[in-house]
């Protein structure tokens, strides 16, 4: 897909503060520390739009980015980060959950996992959640370029175990690997809104 623009539109701390073009919405999940950031920035080739952090846990709203004035990205606060208070943690789970299970601009959601680690308890909750619910989503691997060929084989492998039912692309910010296969799942779901 060609990013003609990509800009920060909001942050929503809560229901009210969710944008209300109609607009679909593509939503990006994962642990804190993932590389949700980069991904983002790596997919809309723009270097500092969504902030990376070596502080895990920093995304603590739910933020709106327009692309091509056609769709949104949305970067969902990462979870399972042990450092902030367990209120705060509970109130992003409940933000997250109420975006998922309510929002009907949401076409696909996007569940990141690091490849070079098996899925966390955490991973598996939100998997098994997305597929009671029968959520439209992929799995994808983030880091891949961390490992070597074999290694990030064997990885898959063990993400696709562990989060069945699920399509899953192996991504790496660095190198672009995934880069047109995430895109064509996500045209394809902007396709069938």
């Amino acid at each position: 897909m060609k990013i003609t623009s990509a800009e920060f539109t909001k942050s929503a701390f809560n229901q009210s503060h969710w944008t209300t073009d109609g607009l679909p919405e593509i939503a990006f999940l994962g642990r804190s520390n993932v590389g949700k950031s980069s991904l983002l920035n790596s997919l809309l080739q723009r270097k500092g739009l969504a902030r990376t952090s070596n502080t895990p846990g920093r995304t603590q709203s739910i933020n709106f980015f327009l692309v091509n004035q056609a769709f949104y990205f949305v970067d969902l606060p990462g979870y399972g980060y042990a450092k902030v208070s367990k209120t705060m943690r509970a109130d992003w789970g409940k933000m997250a959950e109420e975006y998922l299970a309510n929002r009907r601009e949401l076409v696909l959601s996007i569940h990141l996992v690091d490849s070079r680690h098996q899925p966390t308890m955490l991973d598996r909750q939100l998997h098994q959640w997305l597929v009671y619910h029968g959520q439209n989503h992929i799995v994808v691997a983030t880091k891949a370029d961390k490992l070597s060929s074999n290694k990030l084989n064997k990885s898959l492998q063990e993400i696709e175990n562990a989060l069945p039912e699920s399509e899953i692309i192996a991504y790496s910010a660095l190198t672009g690997k995934g880069k047109d296969a995430l895109w064509r799942e996500i045209g394809n779901a902007l396709e069938k809104k």
